[in-house]
């Protein structure tokens, strides 16, 4: 038996507003609402759905999973990024590989690396 990935899901306290805010990011667009209780994201045709589940109260501290994304232009996506509302948290260097971290506009952290996005 082998498992595929579904979907990621992302709680948060406004599923809708932050549902929204990765669609135009990513390019993608909200394909199920459900009362702004559980809001699906779709990525394009192969890509990952994305979720945000509306809870009362998010986990505090740093989340345990995050999104990593890959552009082929790093400078000027973290630059729209962050014009959009992500805020910067860092940056990394490891050998010859280096990544943005940034919070979405409820905290959570996401990575954008160079690669052929």
């Amino acid at each position: 038996m082998a498992l595929t990935v579904g979907m990621v899901t992302i709680d948060c306290v406004d599923a809708s507003a932050l549902g929204q805010w990765w669609a135009a990011q990513l390019g993608g667009e909200v394909v199920q609402e459900n009362d702004g209780w559980f809001v699906v994201v779709s990525t394009g045709e192969g890509g990952v759905m994305l979720a945000f589940q509306k809870v009362d109260r998010v986990t505090p501290g740093k989340n345990k999973m995050h999104l990593d994304l890959v552009t082929a232009d790093i400078d000027a996506e973290v630059e729209r990024l962050e014009a959009a509302g992500a805020e910067r948290v860092g940056s990394h260097t490891m050998d010859d590989f280096s990544w943005v971290t940034l919070a979405d506009p409820e905290g959570n952290f996401f990575d954008v690396a160079q690669g052929e996005g």
